[in-house]
């Protein structure tokens, strides 16, 4: 199976458009969204063409195929919006004889570990920024931001088959890669 993975929308329709014509090219299985869908929050500016109604329209639209855990700006109005279960605080995933714990980031994190066995990986969004940094007794990893990037880093997502992580640029340059 193949996982698209990617987290802080904002409710930015062009880059919601952007990630799912980037879903089509990678031909993935299933969506995994970090969280952060259609508000942008009071930390950050309103990213190009903010529309959380036409974000969640989107979304709908591939609904069978999303997989998702709640951020720190979802609230129970916007699963009203949206046809797919958002408010769950974090997924489990097996992956190549792991635990693959996904969440958001604000409430798990590196300074706030959830319950890991030795070799798990903690995947979250929240940051903006894609990274890869493996630990003593578990990996972290995060997709970076669809529409807000910080410290210099691009629009992007990552994707997951068999025991390979890439990540890429909204446009499918890849960035990184990691091989469990």
């Amino acid at each position: 199976m193949k996982w698209f993975i990617a987290s802080d929308i904002h409710g930015s329709e062009y880059y919601c458009k952007k990630m799912l014509e980037a879903f089509e090219r990678e031909r993935a299985d299933r969506i995994l969204l970090l969280g952060d869908l259609l508000y942008h929050g009071p930390r950050n500016d309103l990213p190009k063409d903010y529309s959380p109604k036409a974000v969640a329209a989107l979304l709908n639209g591939v609904k069978e195929k999303i997989f998702c855990v709640r951020g720190n700006c979802e609230a129970e109005v916007d699963q009203m919006l949206l046809e797919f279960p958002v408010m769950a605080d974090y997924i489990l995933i097996s992956a190549e004889n792991r635990l693959i714990f996904a969440t958001h980031g604000h409430k798990y994190n590196e300074s706030n570990l959830p319950p890991l066995s030795k070799g798990d990986i903690l995947l979250h969004g929240h940051t903006h920024v894609p990274k890869c940094t493996e630990y003593e007794s578990f990996l972290c990893i995060n997709p970076g931001s669809v529409s807000i990037p910080k410290e210099e880093s691009r629009h992007g997502y990552m994707t997951l088959e068999g025991k390979i992580f890439r990540w890429f640029t909204l446009e499918g340059e890849q960035r990184m890669e990691y091989i469990l």
